[in-house]
């Protein structure tokens, strides 16, 4: 009788440790979370299901063009790329990224840009200012947009996001199987 209530008693705690452990890992480290929609599109897919490195801006800050999971103004996460960091100027003219009067290269959308009809531009020409009412990403924001920029709810519509808002990065879609890559 004691060796059973003995028995119970390790497998108890080998559970709550497990339980414990994986909360610890889903709410500090890592957690997964589904696209939804197709704003990301070609990049991302809806449905795919992807990990959130929340450690790496508990570390350090956001990169230009990282791929950024966020708590959204309509109380949902989004994923979008970002484009702008504090204190960048942003403008779009010919199709082209401009940040502080040089212009960027976006290979990730030239899959995207290849299938309009001919003239048809993928982003619309506009400046942050005249879709923020300011003249440069605010400190301690981010200025993000989805790939699929003629169907994207982005910065140029809910504005700069707070890096407080940022849950993580996130580059690494780990399902359908068949789907397994990693995203730039």
């Amino acid at each position: 009788m004691a060796r059973e209530k003995n028995e119970l008693w390790e497998w108890t705690k080998a559970l709550l440790i497990a339980v414990g452990l994986a909360a610890i890992i889903r709410y500090f480290l890592f957690a997964p979370i589904v696209v939804d929609g197709l704003s990301m599109s070609p990049t991302l897919d809806n449905g795919d299901r992807m990990i959130v490195n929340k450690i790496s801006y508990n570390l350090g800050k956001p990169d230009r063009f990282d791929i950024v999971v966020f708590h959204a103004p309509e109380k949902k996460d989004y994923i979008k790329r970002v484009i702008g960091l504090p204190g960048d100027k942003i403008e779009y003219k010919d199709d082209t990224l401009y940040i502080n009067g040089k212009p960027y290269e976006e290979p990730y959308l030239d899959e995207k840009k290849q299938k309009l009809a001919n003239g048809k531009q993928l982003t619309e020409d506009f400046t942050l200012e005249e879709k923020t009412g300011k003249e440069t990403v605010p400190e301690g924001h981010l200025f993000v947009m989805g790939d699929n920029r003629q169907f994207s709810k982005d910065s140029r519509h809910i504005g700069t996001i707070p890096i407080e808002e940022v849950i993580g990065d996130t580059n690494m879609v780990y399902w359908p199987i068949e789907d397994i890559r990693l995203v730039e």
